[in-house]
């Protein structure tokens, strides 16, 4: 006998049930398998999941929500359909409407007296969702994992389904051998253990066991024409007026269920809470804990709760370039590229921003661009990507935000998750589309050849769209519906845009933003930093490149790609503030690094033109005050500001140098309380409240929030401009908002005596040492005061609770290969580690460490913690 690893000896049961499914004959009765964890519950159960499974797999695939039932207090009973797992050989080919009928037959031979939520799974979702349809007097809820319920005539099923239908594969791929089980079983992530891999190929041993499998390929319907496509069809329309809770727990990687069912299935089942596993696979229940958030889902316990409640008040994001384009300003310069030569390249004025604006919005329209759809905008920060965003922002759109910095995998997989409707990027965009298979309408920026527009598969271009080209009827679309009269007038409280997080911390995540909270970043922005209509931006970092003509300012983009910091030259910015004459510039960290490292280029003209600067701010990455000291040389009349904020919310916190030099002379008298270990980023915006959560000895943030000096926690906010929700990541949503009102940021930080708070790092960075919790970035500072260090990473290793404590630096000069530092440095790493209150374990060099792509600045401390674990374990000292 085969064991099954995590199957309780109490929970296999049998069942005889009489059938009324049209496939069998009156008075049949067929022998049900099933695992049902009722024996264990000491208390009447609080509810009942129905769980059903998909092909080729069996009950045993939901072991882990029956134990998580029996703590929970949730009656669990996972279903073998007929024909699959241990139930029973009927020798009869059933189609979907009878496996509906099976289940409906099932559950009525139960004495189940509690709300039923199905669960399903692959061809399980669909049958279960066929049953909550039929019986809404008995379910109360749905959750489905990687599944779909339409099929769209226009498109073929997925290549791997194609390949097991065709007739020499499917009787061989599916019965006669254990292809298709092994095929499935293989897209595990991590793979199957060998003890589970053997319980799930249990029931389906010989060719006679595996029929089911066969007939369940079989009934997908792949056209119109299937016999099963009715019933299949009245599921995907009956459940568009289910109104029950839905959880969707997904896994993106399956090469069978892609973010395209998942798309559909949330556009018929609006009131889905969703959450995209990054990294698993079609069997995301093997892949990742899906009991734990699907019990929480249940209890209520950990539903996303408001973060912040939105501001009262609301003028549309792009008011101000209404009134300048109708008012005695609509001759000015709104909006300009500055060229490698060092002048205006393409320009427009207030009056000619609001005319493109407005005929691209009605040229979109009209090849089916509505309120709601997704467009995903690869076109760099410059005149071109705002005439694009406000278009898109005018008819209601969502705009997609997703830049070269997240790199290549970063992007593709940020692309897929959002399932644009349209996709409108520069040629490089439009191909890795084409090779990624990125979905979305595809639409270039400028006119292509026929032969690279056919192989791109491009369907419009910009260039035409201004045109008037497309007219009524697309070159390859349908005829646009006629506009809604309704698609001028802004909803405030719909989405507006899906912007990315940098990555630098795990997988990108998409963070949206209503209209709402989008102009109350505006206003924020305008009175924090004092900035006015008629003011002058030069845009250097990508967040504020396209906020210029909502805040009324007229903004030029540097010559430099604007995704890419480090670009940025200080002939270049400097060439930009002249043109517009500035009174402000946005530019990051990197891009601060390398105007300092180009100032030698400088001309008379040009330091003339920077010395005329009033305003400076730099967001990205913490700014070191003697970078900041440096470059107040360069920009003698700045008031040099350091914002803190994130994707999620920014500004949040805004300081500026004289402030950040008082801190940081407090810090080393000792004057007040809680200065210093760490970066100071001042006092909290206009509008915005902040608090941190202090930090367990476990390294975990508690719930209870405080501003008291000197407590290091994890830093919470409130403001109006805190985004509305991350994307399809409901358990990551649930978690930044446990504390009701206040978005949990994930970096750690404290409050000084002054009320200044100082951030010392992210959550996951943190090390949990045997005399406590340690926080990496004042360590980090103090390193980088050794002459020999450039950039430093403290990092923890070993196990949590004693981990000691590492530091990992880039040199000056930089070092050919990595390894352990020679001993003078090492040395005075050590003293000034000690100066800041650590004793550091080992110190070791490389000629770089890893950064995040969009910043240049963010340092990838759990890369750098995995490869010092292995240097220090004594393994081969490899490239970092």
């Amino acid at each position: 006998m085969v064991a099954l690893p995590g199957v309780d000896p109490s929970w296999p049961a049998y069942r005889d049930v009489p059938s009324t499914a049209a496939v069998d004959p009156e008075g049949t009765t067929n022998s049900w398998h099933y695992l049902d964890n009722g024996s264990q519950l000491t208390e009447p159960a609080r509810g009942t999941l129905l769980c059903v499974h998909g092909n080729p797999t069996w009950s045993y695939l939901w072991r882990t929500l029956l134990a998580a039932g029996v703590k929970h207090g949730w009656r669990v009973v996972a279903v073998d359909q007929l024909n699959m797992g241990l139930s029973e050989r009927t020798g009869r080919f059933r189609r979907l409407a009878d496996r509906v009928t099976d289940l409906d037959d099932f559950v009525e031979s139960l004495d189940i007296t509690t709300p039923i939520t199905t669960v399903g799974h692959d061809w399980g979702g669909v049958v279960s969702l066929g049953f909550a349809d039929r019986r809404r007097d008995l379910v109360s809820g749905v959750v489905l994992t990687n599944t779909a319920i339409h099929q769209d005539p226009a498109r073929q099923i997925p290549a791997p389904l194609r390949l097991a239908l065709h007739p020499l594969v499917h009787r061989w791929g599916t019965k006669d051998t254990s292809a298709f089980l092994d095929i499935t079983h293989a897209l595990a992530r991590p793979s199957l253990s060998k003890e589970v891999r053997k319980a799930f190929l249990l029931p389906y041993r010989g060719g006679a066991r595996r029929q089911g499998i066969a007939d369940f390929v079989a009934d997908i319907p792949a056209d119109p024409s299937h016999p099963s496509y009715p019933a299949l069809r009245g599921i995907a329309e009956g459940i568009r007026t289910l109104k029950v809770p839905a959880l969707m727990l997904w896994g993106p990687e399956d090469p069978i269920f892609s973010d395209a069912y998942l798309n559909d299935l949330a556009e018929r089942l609006p009131q889905a809470d969703i959450h995209r596993f990054e990294g698993a696979s079609h069997l995301v229940g093997e892949d990742r804990d899906i009991a734990t958030p699907l019990f929480a889902w249940l209890g209520g316990t950990a539903a996303p709760a408001s973060e912040t409640a939105s501001p009262s008040s609301f003028t549309p994001l792009e008011h101000e370039l209404t009134q300048r384009a109708q008012g005695p300003d609509a001759g000015q310069l709104a909006v300009a590229d500055m060229g490698a030569d060092g002048r205006i390249g393409r320009s427009l004025s207030w009056q000619e921003l609001e005319a493109q604006v407005q005929s691209l919005a009605a040229a979109l329209r009209g090849i089916g661009v509505r309120r709601g759809s997704r467009i995903s905008l690869m076109v760099p920060p410059g005149v071109e990507l705002t005439v694009l965003l406000y278009a898109c922002l005018r008819i209601g759109a969502v705009i997609i935000v997703a830049d070269a910095g997240l790199g290549r995998k970063g992007l593709s997989k940020a692309v897929r998750g959002t399932v644009p409707d349209f996709l409108i990027g520069i040629d490089l965009a439009l191909t890795a589309a084409r090779l990624f298979g990125w979905p979305g309408r595809r639409i270039s920026v400028s006119a292509l050849p026929t032969a690279k527009r056919k192989m791109l598969g491009v369907e419009h271009s910009l260039t035409e769209l201004r045109a008037g080209a497309a007219g009524a009827v697309g070159a390859a679309g349908d005829p646009g519906e006629p506009a809604d009269p309704r698609d001028d007038v802004v909803d405030p409280d719909a989405d507006a845009a899906i912007l990315f997080t940098s990555g630098s911390t795990g997988p990108a995540k998409g963070v949206v933003y209503t209209h709402r909270r989008l102009a109350a970043m505006r206003d924020t922005v305008a009175r924090t930093f004092g900035i006015r209509p008629g003011d002058g931006l030069v845009a250097g970092f990508a967040p504020f490149a396209l906020l210029g003509p909502a805040l009324g300012t007229t903004s030029i983009t540097p010559a430099m790609d604007v995704t890419k910091p480090k670009t940025l030259s200080a002939a270049a910015l400097a060439d930009a503030v002249a043109a517009i004459n500035a009174t402000a510039v946005f530019a990051s960290p990197a891009a601060l690094r390398n105007i300092l490292a180009t100032r030698g280029e400088l001309t008379a003209a040009h330091r003339d033109a920077l010395a005329r600067v009033p305003l400076l701010l730099s967001a990205g990455a913490p700014v070191p005050s003697r970078l900041l000291t440096e470059l107040q040389g360069i920009l003698p009349a700045a008031s040099l500001h350091t914002p803190y904020g994130m994707t999620e919310a920014l500004p949040v916190t805004d300081i500026e140098l004289g402030l950040i030099l008082s801190a940081e002379a407090d810090a080393a008298a000792g004057k007040v309380i809680g200065a210093g270990n760490g970066v100071c980023v001042g006092r909290a915006v206009s509008g915005a409240q902040i608090a941190v959560s202090p930090l367990e000895p476990s390294g975990v943030a508690g719930s209870s929030p405080t501003t008291d000096a000197g407590i290091t926690g994890e830093i919470l906010i409130q403001a109006p401009h805190v985004k509305e929700r991350y994307h399809r990541l409901w358990i990551t949503q649930s978690d930044s908002s446990r504390t009701e009102g206040w978005h949990r940021t994930g970096d750690v930080g404290h409050f000084d005596g002054n009320g200044n708070l100082w951030v010392e790092g992210r959550l996951p960075h943190i090390i949990t040492a045997p005399t406590g919790v340690v926080t990496p970035v004042g360590v980090e500072q103090a390193l980088e005061t050794v002459d020999a260090v450039g950039l430093a990473a403290v990092v923890g290793v070993g196990p949590t609770g004693t981990q000691v404590v590492v530091a990992v630096v880039e040199t000056l000069p930089q070092v050919n290969k990595p390894g352990l530092a020679p001993a003078a440095l090492a040395t005075a790493a050590r003293n000034a580690a000690r100066s800041a209150g650590m004793e550091i374990s080992a110190v070791l060099v490389v000629p770089s460490l890893p950064t995040d792509i969009r910043h240049n600045a963010k340092i990838d401390r759990t890369r750098v913690a995995a490869w010092a674990a292995g240097v220090l374990a004594g393994g081969k000292i490899g490239a970092l």
